[in-house]
């Protein structure tokens, strides 16, 4: 006779509530990394390697010859300085560019740095049977270590210290040690980094005049004041990233695209999200799209009522208002005239080097981590984002504040990134379990209120862009709208990164831009294919970008509307930026 069962439910809860604390206290000084999944990671490379002969035959031919490289360098340049080297950095390390580096010892401590780097790329790389995640975790960590031990960061290695030395007589380290005791009181202290405080919001950056017209638990909406005579009929609404604060389009007066929207008659609202904390902790990612997106359209049909919105959004916002776009498109709200999506991801399956963070090993720690605080905080996503850029963000920040006594000069974008918020447990959760891990937006299994918000319902034109060398949103990922799009697709590839290639003003140097359109009825080709093939332009895509909106306005250009709706509910609450942007 079986016996019966009891109700086990209160007591496995506080099994698991114990896994979580102790998850939470190793995130504590592991960086929010989880070390199962990089002893997962190493597992599997290792006896990978251990199992593979040829491998490691492979991996001793290549040492001995490069071996051999070094040393017919080393005796090359022993007859002529002048010897050209033997291995050329890549593209985006700068670490070698200064002119002590071509000079001997210090061309041979770069030369086996590089030479040693390339080798433990073989070693990382193409060992049979291990998985691609893995192998990109296995590299990436071998690449982190090394980099610790570069001879830039070495000051009796680093030609430019050396001289920098000699130069102030060792005052370079007395001004680098106060330079780390500032920015260490600072990090105690949770202020931001040195400089960041000349750069305030309504002081000089999102200075664009404007009101905030709408404000709720989550957002507050900005319109913008009319700067020309008449105005486009369609407004512009802006859907930011609520991971960084909404003033990256709206920074200096020089590079804000919002300014630049509002110079060509565009009747601007932008979104400023708030700063959540642990009482928000259960927001959901369908709350950001209701009480955010959702929210902000009707605020913006009733301040401009019978008149469709060309809605634009930005990275995360980017892939929240398409969700918020295949939902209404299943419901046949036809509000939208048209979408931009800004360096936004709607495909998660080539999702960056992001995806090196993210497996479910790593993604059940973080929600340890962040079931204990309520939330995902600003430093944990810092930390991740500068491991990915760690020559440029890390190591040559400590050379240069440390070892060379000098301060990097803050601007306008450095000190925004420096402005980051925190990111509801519950709906980062999501985000990550639902797109990245399960991939359910382009797989067409999002469900939003019990119906499945298909990328294929979206019949509004759509405008991409992507950045040449964007390492969050890959422009080869931001590409494959193409395939799951119904609709017709301009795609412009900017020259930059994630958030430069974004802010690209008119005026200056070095920029330009790819751009094609594909109707909805023409075959899809590949983003090779279509790089291939596609117009050039240089300069700014932004003046490509308002063409092609004022070519799918209404012809006739209006008065500029006032700034809210008075005598209804949405009036003019206070000045922009707002109250929720300088939320800590």
């Amino acid at each position: 006779m079986p016996l019966p069962r009891e109700d086990e439910s209160v007591g496995v809860e506080a099994y698991r509530a114990v896994d979580r604390m102790c998850e939470a206290i190793n995130a504590q000084f592991t960086g929010g990394v989880s070390p199962t999944s990089l002893a997962l990671a190493f597992f599997d490379w290792s006896i990978h390697l251990a199992a593979a002969p040829g491998k490691r035959m492979e991996l001793v031919d290549k040492a001995l010859r490069k071996t051999a490289r070094l040393s017919t360098y080393l005796a090359a340049t022993t007859a002529d300085s002048a010897t050209p080297p033997c291995i050329e950095p890549l593209p985006e390390d700068h670490r070698f560019l200064a002119e002590g580096w071509q000079k001997q010892p210090y061309a041979a401590f770069a030369q086996a740095f590089l030479l040693n780097q390339q080798w433990w790329h073989n070693v990382t790389r193409e060992v049979p049977g291990v998985s691609p995640h893995h192998e990109e975790v296995v590299s990436f960590t071998a690449r982190q270590l090394l980099d610790m031990f570069s001879p830039s960061n070495n000051p009796l290695a680093n030609p430019e210290v050396i001289g920098k030395t000699i130069e102030a007589g060792g005052g370079n380290f007395v001004e680098g040690f106060r330079n780390w005791l500032e920015d260490l009181g600072r990090l105690a202290t949770g202020r931001p980094t040195v400089g960041a405080e000349d750069f305030l919001p309504g002081r000089n950056v999102a200075v664009t005049p404007g009101k905030v017209v709408y404000r709720n638990r989550l957002i507050e909406l900005i319109q913008y004041a009319p700067t020309t005579d008449t105005a486009l009929a369609e407004p512009v609404l802006i859907v930011p990233a609520w991971i960084m604060k909404y003033y990256i389009l709206d920074l200096s007066p020089g590079n804000s695209l919002v300014r630049y929207l509002v110079s060509r008659g565009h009747t601007v609202f932008c979104i400023s999200w708030r700063n959540p904390t642990a009482q928000d902790r259960e927001l959901t990612l369908d709350d950001y799209r209701r009480t955010g997106v959702m929210a902000a359209l009707d605020a913006v049909g009733a301040i401009l009522p019978e008149r469709k919105i060309h809605a634009a959004g930005y990275c995360l916002g980017g892939t929240l208002l398409s969700i918020a776009a295949a939902a209404m498109a299943r419901a046949g709200d036809d509000r939208l005239a048209s979408m931009t999506l800004l360096a936004a991801q709607t495909d998660f399956t080539e999702p960056g080097e992001l995806a090196l963070f993210i497996d479910h090993s790593q993604l059940h720690f973080l929600d340890s981590m962040m079931w204990n605080r309520g939330y995902l905080s600003a430093d944990q996503m810092a930390g991740a984002f500068q491991l990915l850029r760690s020559n440029d963000l890390i190591w040559s920040q400590l050379v240069r504040n440390y070892l060379m006594g000098e301060r990097t000069p803050m601007f306008d974008l450095m000190a925004w990134n420096a402005d980051s918020t925190r990111m509801p447990y519950r709906m980062h959760a999501e985000y990550l379990q639902r797109l990245y891990l399960d991939n359910e937006l382009a797989a067409g299994r999002l469900q939003v209120d019990g119906r499945p918000a298909a990328l294929q319902n979206i019949r509004a034109p759509l405008f991409v862009v992507g950045a040449e060398r964007d390492h969050v949103a890959p422009w080869r990922s931001v590409y494959k709208i193409h395939q799951f799009a119904d609709t017709d697709v301009t795609f412009l590839l900017a020259s930059g990164g994630h958030n430069a290639g974004i802010v690209s003003e008119p005026g200056r140097n070095g920029r330009h831009y790819r751009i094609a359109s594909k109707r909805a009825a023409d075959p899809y080709v590949g983003p090779d294919e279509w790089a291939a093939a596609a117009a050039s332009g240089s300069g700014s895509w932004w003046p490509a970008w308002t063409q092609w909106l004022a070519e799918h306005s209404a012809p006739d250009r209006v008065p500029p509307p006032g700034l809210g709706v008075a005598d209804k509910s949405y009036p003019a609450i206070e000045d922009a930026p707002g109250s929720y942007v300088f939320q800590r």
